[in-house]
C-alpha cells in the first residue's frame, strides 16, 4: 500500500513538473481569400516552442514558413484569416484575445524581426526616435531621457558602435547589417518571451549572416528567450536550432534535430534539398535541382503536397496524405516511402499490394 501511494506521488509530482511550452501551435489553418478563391498558406501546423530553446522553419518560398509567424503575431493582410487551430501563449489562446491584449502581447510578450531592416525602418526619423517610440509606449521607461539611456544600452547590446552619435543618425546611414543590429534591439527592447526572426540574413552578405547569427545566439542565452528562426537557407540553421522544422505547400514534412534532417532526411522534400545545396565532400558533383514548380495553393492536391515533383511518387502519394510517422526519437516525418520501407521490412508490402491488386480484379468482375 505504501509503495503504491509512493509510486502515485512520484506520478503526480512528475505530472506537476513537466515543462509547459511557451507557444503553441496545434492544427494552424490560415488562408487569403482574394477574387480567384481561397488561398490556403498554411495547413494544419502543429509545433511547441520551450523557453530557452530555438526552432528553426526552413522551406522554399510560398512554404508557409512566414505566413506562419505573422498568424501568431496576428498581423495578416487584410485578406487573411486563421481559419482553425489554436495558438497557445502559456495555455492561454491567442485567437481569443482582443484587440488591446493583441497590442499588449506583440512587443512585450513577442517581438519579429524582418528580413528587409529598410523596409521596417522609418526613413524621415532618426534611430534613437524610433528606439525611444517603442521603449515609451510598450516598457517602464516613459520620459525621453529614460528611453534614450535605454536605447543606449540597446545599442551597444547588439554591437553598434558609438551609440550617442548613432541615436542622431537616419536609417541611410547606417549599413544593412548595422540595421538589422538596429532592429533585433528594437525587438529586444521589451525583453520578450518569443521572438521571431523572419529571414533576418537574407538582404546581408555572408561575413555579415554570421556576425547576425552569432548574436542573436549570445543574446537567447543571455536573455534566455524563445527563438522561432523563419529562413530557406539551410546552412543558417544548422549549428543554431534544438529542433527543425521542413514546411512544403503549408504542411509540415518533417520535424527532428539538425543531426536527424541533415544526415538522416526521412521526406523526399528534405533530401531534395539537400541535393540541391553545396557540399564540401563533393565538390566535382553537380547539384541536383528539386524539378517542377511550388504547388498552386488555390488547387491544393488531395494527397501529399510534393507529389506532383517527387521522383519516387506512388500512387497513394497522389490519393492520400500522409500523417506523420515516427522515425527516431524525436523524430517524425509525413512520407509514404517511410510506411513503404516499414511494410517492406516487415514482409508485409507485396501482400498488401497482392492484396489490393486482387479486390480491384474482383470488383472488376
Amino acid at each position: 500500500m505504501a509503495e503504491t501511494n509512493a509510486n502515485t506521488a512520484a506520478g503526480v509530482s512528475a505530472a506537476e513538473t513537466k515543462e509547459i511550452p511557451v507557444l503553441s501551435v496545434q492544427d494552424l489553418h490560415t488562408s487569403f481569400f482574394t477574387d480567384n478563391g481561397e488561398v490556403k498558406a498554411v495547413n494544419g501546423i502543429s509545433f511547441d516552442l520551450y523557453k530557452g530553446k530555438v526552432l528553426g522553419v526552413v522551406g522554399e518560398s510560398g512554404s508557409g514558413k512566414s505566413v506562419t509567424a505573422y498568424s501568431i503575431m496576428q498581423i495578416l493582410a487584410e485578406t487573411g484569416r486563421v481559419v482553425e487551430g489554436k495558438i497557445l501563449y502559456k495555455g492561454q489562446d491567442l485567437l481569443k484575445y482582443s484587440k488591446r491584449q493583441m497590442e499588449a502581447f506583440r512587443g512585450d510578450k513577442c517581438s519579429i524581426i524582418f528580413q528587409d531592416p529598410m523596409t521596417s525602418l522609418n526613413p524621415v526619423f532618426t534611430i534613437g526616435y524610433q528606439l525611444n517610440e517603442a521603449l515609451k509606449l510598450h516598457t517602464k521607461y516613459k520620459t525621453n531621457k529614460e528611453a534614450s539611456a535605454r536605447s543606449i544600452e540597446l545599442l551597444k547590446m547588439v554591437g553598434v558602435n558609438e551609440p550617442e552619435r548613432r541615436m542622431k543618425q537616419y536609417p541611410h546611414e547606417f549599413s544593412g547589417g548595422m540595421r538589422q543590429r538596429v532592429m533585433i534591439a528594437m525587438a529586444l527592447a521589451c525583453e520578450p518571451d518569443i521572438l521571431i526572426a523572419d529571414e533576418p540574413t537574407t538582404a546581408l552578405d555572408v561575413t555579415i549572416q554570421a556576425q547576425i547569427l552569432e548574436l542573436m545566439k549570445d543574446l537567447q542565452k543571455q536573455l534566455g528567450m524563445a527563438i522561432i528562426l523563419v529562413t530557406h537557407d539551410l546552412g543558417v540553421i544548422a549549428s543554431m536550432c534544438d529542433e527543425i522544422i521542413v514546411m512544403y505547400g503549408g504542411s509540415v514534412c518533417e520535424r527532428g534535430t539538425a543531426d536527424d534532417i541533415f544526415y538522416r532526411p526521412a521526406h523526399e522534400y528534405t533530401k531534395g534539398l539537400l541535393r540541391s545545396i553545396p557540399n564540401i565532400n563533393n565538390m566535382k558533383e553537380k547539384l541536383v535541382p528539386i524539378s517542377g514548380s511550388p504547388i498552386n495553393l488555390l488547387n491544393i492536391p488531395r494527397g501529399c503536397a510534393f507529389c506532383t515533383r517527387c521522383e519516387n511518387a506512388m500512387k497513394i502519394c497522389l490519393e492520400e496524405k500522409p500523417q506523420e510517422e515516427l522515425i527516431g526519437d524525436g523524430h517524425y516525418a509525413s512520407c509514404w516511402m517511410n510506411v513503404r520501407k516499414k511494410l517492406e521490412a516487415e514482409g508485409a508490402f507485396e501482400k498488401t499490394a497482392s492484396s489490393t491488386s486482387q479486390k480491384r480484379e474482383e470488383a472488376a468482375e
